[in-house]
């Protein structure tokens, strides 16, 4: 479902503030996979994942989603491709749109544009029906503004938008960092439900070395723009904290020095 080959990317080149941020990296995905990233500060993470998204164009290497080349194809036309979710839960949704407002935007995203509007009363209980098994109780708050919803309820509409229209691949940028511990469980809990459900193909950069262990079929970790550390299925079930932080000295020659990941 994705490949990235021998991507590259310095920002700042020929410069003294020059910073190689992705460094020669290649990753495949298959269809379902549900990969979670970690890594220190300026690993690359989020910096793999706006390549992806095509914030930026990466220096050389080719980025290819279910067998199409997407390399040069601007950041506007890949959205029929991804979801995707940020860190910010105010970054997802338009604040002073109502929350049927919000989801009807992503569900008609990629359709041909009409004078309609009007949000149909079939359409509006189909809203309902989504928003209930998140048993937070915005099925009875369609005409409830997005501003108006606290951070975790926020996200938790961010991620069924960005799933609505089954993307070919959901991108996840440490969208429960900014989540109390308890809420961050509520959206992972839903992210799960939604990736398995749906069949989706996902990559969630995390800053929690627990989480990153307890979600998803593959786990990577990245320093340096490379990815050095590449582990799934059972293999991945049995890791452990301690074991990621060896990994990572082992590959890396250094120690991991990211208290978020350590203590989150």
């Amino acid at each position: 479902m994705l490949q990235l080959e021998n991507l590259s990317k310095t920002f700042n080149a020929g410069t003294v503030n020059a910073k190689l941020a992705l460094n020669d990296l290649s990753l495949t995905l298959n269809n379902g996979d549900f990969v979670t990233i970690i890594g220190g500060n300026g690993a690359g993470k989020s910096t793999m994942l706006n390549a992806i998204a095509g914030a930026w164009k990466p220096d050389s290497g080719r980025i290819i989603i279910d067998g199409e080349d997407i390399t040069n194809i601007p950041e506007h036309k890949r959205a029929k491709f991804l979801g995707r979710v940020f860190q910010d839960p105010m970054m997802g949704t338009a604040s002073n749109m109502w929350v049927e407002e919000n989801l009807a935007i992503a569900r008609r995203r990629g359709q041909k544009h009409t004078l309609r509007w009007a949000i149909t009363s079939a359409e509006r209980n189909e809203y309902r029906e989504l928003l209930k098994p998140l048993g937070l109780g915005l099925e009875d708050r369609l005409t409830t503004k997005m501003g108006l919803l606290s951070g975790g309820q926020r996200q938790a509409i961010t991620l069924l938008m960005a799933t609505m229209g089954k993307p070919k691949l959901l991108l996840l940028d440490e969208h429960t960092a900014a989540l109390d511990p308890k809420t961050a469980a509520t959206v992972l809990g839903l992210t799960d439900k939604l990736i398995s459900e749906g069949g989706l193909t996902a990559l969630m950069v995390t800053h929690n070395m627990k989480d990153a262990i307890a979600h998803g079929n593959r786990l990577i970790m990245m320093n340096a723009g490379k990815i050095i550390f590449d582990v799934s299925g059972e293999a991945k079930k049995k890791l452990t904290v301690e074991d990621l932080l060896s990994h990572f000295a082992a590959a890396s020659g250094t120690e991991f020095a990211s208290d978020r990941a350590l203590l989150g």
